[in-house]
C-alpha cells in the first residue's frame, strides 16, 4: 500500500472520528472488497467471507474511535479480518473433527489419478494443513500472497521476529513431514 493510500485512509479515519459519517461510507467503499477477498483467501467460502467482512466492519466501527494512529488503519483493520477468519476456521475444524468421518480409500484412489506434479502439490498442501493455524497463515502469507516478514508482522499483530520464527518452524516441520512421507513410499 502506498503512502498516499495510507494518508487517504488516515484522513477518512480522522474525519469519521470527528463525526463525519460520510467518511465511514468512503472507507467501506475503499476496503470492503479487500476484506472479502482476504477473508475468502483464508476460509475459501465466498458467503462466509462476506459475513466475516461484515462482522469485521461491525468491530471496526465499534473500536475505530480507539485507534490512536489513523495511519495504521490498513494493518489494524486487516488484522481484525484475519482474526475473525481464523476464528471461523478453528470453529469449523473443531466441528468437522467431531462430526465428520473420513473415507481414506476414496482419497487414495483420487491421489493416484493425479500426475506426479499434482501429487507433489497435493502432498504439500496436505502437509501444510497439518501445521498449527498460526504457522499455516505465515506460510500462506509469505509464499502465496508474497508478503514480507514486516507485512506479516503488521497483519498478524506479531513482532517481525515472531513472524520469522513461525516461518522457520513451519518450514522445518514441512521438511520433516515430507521426508517421512517420502520414506513411507
Amino acid at each position: 500500500m502506498s503512502k498516499e493510500q495510507r494518508e487517504i485512509d488516515a484522513k477518512l479515519v480522522q474525519a469519521y472520528q470527528s463525526g463525519n459519517n460520510e467518511a465511514l461510507t468512503q472507507l467501506v467503499q475503499r476496503w470492503h472488497k479487500i476484506f472479502c477477498d482476504k477473508a475468502y483467501w483464508i476460509v475459501k467460502d465466498a458467503n462466509v467471507a462476506k459475513d466475516i467482512a461484515q462482522d469485521s466492519w461491525n468491530k471496526i466501527i465499534e473500536k475505530i474511535h480507539d485507534l490512536r494512529d489513523p495511519n495504521t488503519f490498513a494493518s489494524w483493520s486487516l488484522r481484525i479480518v484475519c482474526n475473525k477468519s481464523f476464528d471461523w476456521v478453528k470453529k469449523r475444524n473443531r466441528t468437522r473433527q467431531k462430526f465428520q468421518t473420513y473415507n481414506y480409500g476414496e482419497e487414495a484412489d483420487d491421489f493416484e489419478a493425479l500426475d506426479e506434479k499434482e501429487q507433489m502439490q497435493a502432498t504439500l498442501l496436505k502437509a501444510i494443513k497439518t501445521l498449527p493455524a498460526h504457522q499455516q497463515m505465515v506460510i500462506r502469507l509469505f509464499y502465496a500472497e508474497d508478503y514480507s516478514l514486516k507485512d506479516i508482522s503488521k497483519t498478524l499483530n506479531i513482532s517481525e521476529g515472531t513472524a520469522k520464527s513461525r516461518l522457520y518452524h513451519a518450514r522445518e516441520k514441512l521438511k520433516l513431514i515430507l521426508k517421512n512421507r517420502t520414506n513411507e513410499k
